[in-house]
C-alpha cells in the first residue's frame, strides 16, 4: 500500500476518533442533565458513561496520532494513565448506579419522564452505528488490530444504547415501575465490563481489546 494512501486512512481514522470524542461530550451533558432534571436514573448513568469514554476516546485520539507517525508497539504512558483514569470512573459510576437503583426501588421513586432518554438513545444509536462502519472499514483497510478493535468497542457502545432505549421507552408507554432501575443495572453491568477492560489493557500496555470492550 502506497505510503500517502496509508496517511490519508489514518488521517480518517483520527477525524473518526476525534469525532467519537466530541460526540461522547456532547451526549454526556445532554444526558446527565436531563437525567438530573427528569429524575432518570438510566439516563444519568448513560451521561456518565460518556464522559468517561471521553477520556478514553481521548487516549485512543492520541494513540492514532502516534501511528500516523511510527509503527506502535505497545500503549504509551500517557494512554495507559486515560485507561486508569477510565477504569476509576466507571467502577465509581457502578457503585453510584446500584446504589441508586436500590434506594429508587426501596422508596418506590420513579422518573418523571423518560422521553428524553428515548431520543438520546436513538440518536446514539444512529451515531454509534456509522462510527462503527467508518472505523472498522478502514481498520481493514489498513490491517491495523488497534482501529478495528477501536471499532469494536464503538460496537459495544451501540448496545448499550438499546439497554437505555428499552428501558425509556417501556417507561414512556407502559409506566412499568422500577424499569428505570433496571435499565440502570443493565448501564452498570457493562460499566462494570469497561472498567475491567481499561485496567487490563492499562496493565498489559496492549493496543488491542476484545469484543466485550466499549
Amino acid at each position: 500500500m502506497e505510503q500517502k494512501i496509508i496517511q490519508e486512512r489514518l488521517q480518517f481514522a483520527f477525524i473518526l476518533s476525534l469525532i467519537t470524542v466530541g460526540y461522547n461530550t456532547i451526549e454526556g451533558i445532554i444526558s446527565t442533565f436531563f437525567g438530573a432534571t427528569d429524575d432518570t436514573l438510566a439516563l444519568f448513568g448513560f451521561g456518565v458513561d460518556s464522559f468517561a469514554e471521553v477520556l478514553s476516546g481521548i487516549g485512543i485520539t492520541h494513540m492514532i496520532w502516534r501511528m500516523q507517525r511510527s509503527e506502535l508497539k505497545q500503549r504509551d504512558h500517557f494512554e495507559v494513565r486515560a485507561l486508569q483514569v477510565t477504569g476509576v470512573a466507571l467502577y465509581i459510576l457502578v457503585a453510584g448506579l446500584v446504589v441508586g437503583a436500590a434506594l429508587s426501588i426501596f422508596y418506590q421513586s420513579e422518573p418523571q419522564t423518560t422521553r428524553a432518554g428515548v431520543v438520546v438513545s436513538v440518536v446514539s444509536i444512529a451515531t454509534m452505528y456509522f462510527l462503527y462502519r467508518e472505523k472498522m472499514k478502514v481498520g481493514k483497510q489498513l490491517d491495523s488490530e488497534p482501529i478495528t478493535s477501536d471499532a469494536r468497542c464503538t460496537l459495544t457502545c451501540f448496545y448499550l444504547s438499546f439497554i437505555l432505549l428499552a428501558s425509556s421507552l417501556i417507561y414512556v408507554i407502559w409506566r412499568i415501575p422500577y424499569v428505570d432501575a433496571i435499565g440502570s443495572l443493565g448501564i452498570s453491568w457493562f460499566a462494570l465490563k469497561e472498567g475491567k477492560e481499561a485496567f487490563d489493557k492499562a496493565k498489559t500496555k496492549r493496543l488491542s481489546c476484545d469484543s466485550n470492550c466499549c
